[in-house]
């Protein structure tokens, strides 16, 4: 029996790990969400809705993750690709590209914010350039667009480099035969990333795609940082009702809903992009 026991007395004590530090605070905050207000039902839930900024949070939400997961989806990839081409100097590129990596969230929310405030330096190039006759106001609630664009550009920043990583070790699994098969067959370069180096890929792209959507929707630092109360998420209404409002049962009601969308979300990815036999790079070797 104990050959047999050994495996799983090796695992015991991560599996431990996770219920203490992990299980049980979910199953705490999932009981609070449907008991905060002192009986069980869905009265946390309905406040939540009812928030003044709930709507604009779920909107705001959205409009985030579906922007910057595409666009850092397309941008890694093509970084990626670049990479594998890229002969003398490869190792500095990819330290140089994944340095955001060792930057916090706040820390690089800050960084922007001193690029994009009124006294930035974004500002200040612009004004003595001639092209602005004034300091301009891009982070306040009258101008939403280009605070959302900042708020999309900060978060590119410093999160393409989590997709960046996942795709460059995918690549590093895809055989170079196979391109240049493609190469010497005539395929043209879209014909070979589409038939070849997408499907291969398939495995990758879907853990990034899981990773970086759970990430975006639980942006918290830069969007705090730079849009304040005048760029409400769906996490800083979740931190402001628990900080602000002492308010802990509609906190962990927004903290619930940002679970089961994630969920969806990784469930949706685990479906449509389902490795097929022979997509995965392992396979094809």
């Amino acid at each position: 029996m104990r050959p047999r026991l050994l495996p799983y007395l090796l695992v015991a004590p991560s599996v431990l790990f996770l219920a203490v530090i992990f299980f049980v605070p979910l199953l705490q905050t999932i009981a609070l969400a449907f008991t905060g207000g002192g009986s069980f039902g869905f009265t946390d839930f309905a406040r939540m809705a009812n928030d003044f900024d709930f709507r604009p949070a779920i909107i705001n939400t959205l409009s985030l993750v579906l922007v910057v997961v595409p666009l850092q989806l397309a941008l890694a990839l093509a970084m990626s690709l670049m990479l594998r081409h890229i002969g003398r100097g490869r190792d500095l590129i990819l330290w140089i590209w994944s340095i955001p990596l060792g930057i916090s969230d706040l820390a690089a929310g800050l960084v922007w914010l001193s690029i994009l405030t009124e006294k930035g330096y974004l500002n200040t190039i612009l004004f003595h350039l001639g092209l602005i006759p004034h300091p301009e106001s891009w982070l306040t609630y009258e101008t939403p667009l280009t605070l959302f664009l900042a708020i999309l550009l900060a978060e590119i920043w410093r999160a393409t480099a989590i997709v960046f990583v996942v795709l460059v070790a995918g690549t590093q699994l895809i055989p170079l035969e196979f391109e240049e098969a493609a190469q010497v067959f005539g395929a043209t370069a879209w014909q070979r990333l589409r038939r070849i180096t997408v499907p291969l890929l398939r495995p990758s792209i879907q853990t990034a795609l899981i990773l970086r959507t759970v990430l975006a929707f639980e942006a918290f630092a830069v969007v705090l940082a730079l849009g304040g109360q005048n760029f409400p998420v769906l996490i800083t209404q979740a931190y402001l009702w628990q900080d602000t409002n002492q308010d802990y049962g509609v906190a962990a009601a927004y903290a619930v809903l940002i679970m089961l969308i994630t969920l969806a979300a990784t469930f949706f990815y685990l479906v449509a992009l389902r490795p097929r036999p022979g997509e995965s790079p392992g396979d094809a070797r």
